[in-house]
């Protein structure tokens, strides 16, 4: 497989009994980005990161991550990437350090290393006031803080993250992100899980999971430009009113609220479908107006996700 990509997949399958969890799935993660995972819950994505961390064998498919051929070469692997979950994993009654030299242990690090290592990781993770305190006195911030200094003490290549930003607040959400893009332009290659639209559009690539399959892959921003659908924005006085009018015409595919306004999704083969829904709504006696507009990554996400639904596949996480 291509020494480009840290992680190739191809038909990357995996059942829990009668139920398809991930459906045929096929990534090409390049070196060196930040690579999302965008999906509802029981799309696959936890699934997908467990087998590709060699965490969990694939029912069907071949996995190389890193040049090793999982799950075969697993063992070996795992000393090479970092692993942070969403809940929090490390040991609240001890101190922050002891945590860290514990992790070091862990991972093998030469004991003359440990030092250097530690005190770098309190440094750069805004740790070194907290390095005494146990952590279960600490802010969700601070354990998320923590959880990356942990997963990256030893300077690994290839970090997964499952939905690592899971209720902390704002302001912790942009310091971690941070973190992620400064371990990018040192060459890490990041796949992070997330549920959030901001984390999702700052990703370099995104691949959006539904129902154990991949539905759309690619740049966020090319991902927008190539909505196969119409935005609509709309503003009327009865906009509830308005909504469950539009919602039943069949070439309006979604339609949101936000605050006074509608966002609409109407599909492209439709006839002039500005016209279409002043001449709908007109006809229902509400005033309105109408203007086309860009795509956001949500309407992305309702696009691949919320379209054409069936019942073929169902999955984990």
């Amino acid at each position: 497989m291509n020494a480009d990509f840290a992680i190739r997949a191809e038909g990357l399958t995996r059942r829990f009994g009668a139920l398809m969890a991930v459906n045929r799935v096929t990534l090409a993660i390049p070196r060196g980005q930040i690579y999302g995972f965008l999906g509802p819950n029981g799309s696959g994505k936890s699934t997908t990161i467990r087998m590709l961390c060699g965490l969990l064998r694939p029912s069907a498919g071949e996995v190389s991550v890193l040049g090793y051929a999982v799950p075969r070469e697993a063992e070996a692997l795992r000393r090479k990437i970092g692993y942070m979950t969403q809940r929090f994993s490390l040991y609240e009654d001890l101190s922050v350090a002891e945590n860290l030299r514990f992790m070091a242990r862990i991972f093998s690090l030469p004991r003359s290393a440990h030092d250097v290592r530690l005190g770098a990781a309190l440094r750069h993770y805004r740790l070194e006031s907290l390095a005494r305190r146990r952590v279960v006195n600490l802010s969700g911030g601070e354990k998320q803080r923590l959880a990356l200094a942990a997963a990256t003490l030893h300077d690994p290549p290839l970090l997964f993250l499952d939905e690592p930003t899971t209720a902390v607040d704002p302001q912790s959400r942009r310091d971690f992100w941070d973190n992620l893009f400064a371990l990018a332009a040192a060459g890490t290659t990041i796949l992070v899980s997330t549920h959030y639209m901001d984390e999702a559009e700052r990703c370099h690539r995104l691949a959006i999971l539904d129902r154990g399959r991949l539905v759309a892959e690619g740049p966020p921003r090319t991902l927008m430009r190539d909505l196969d659908a119409v935005v609509l924005e709309i503003e009327t006085p009865d906009p509830q009113r308005a909504g469950e009018l539009l919602r039943a015409q069949p070439w309006v595919r979604s339609v949101a609220q936000l605050g006074t306004r509608l966002h609409a999704l109407a599909a492209r083969d439709a006839v002039q479908p500005l016209e279409a829904v002043r001449q709908r709504l007109a006809a229902a006696g509400l005033e309105v107006r109408v203007e086309q507009t860009a795509a956001n990554l949500e309407d992305v996400f309702v696009a691949a996700t919320g379209f054409n639904r069936d019942d073929g596949a169902a999955g984990h996480g």
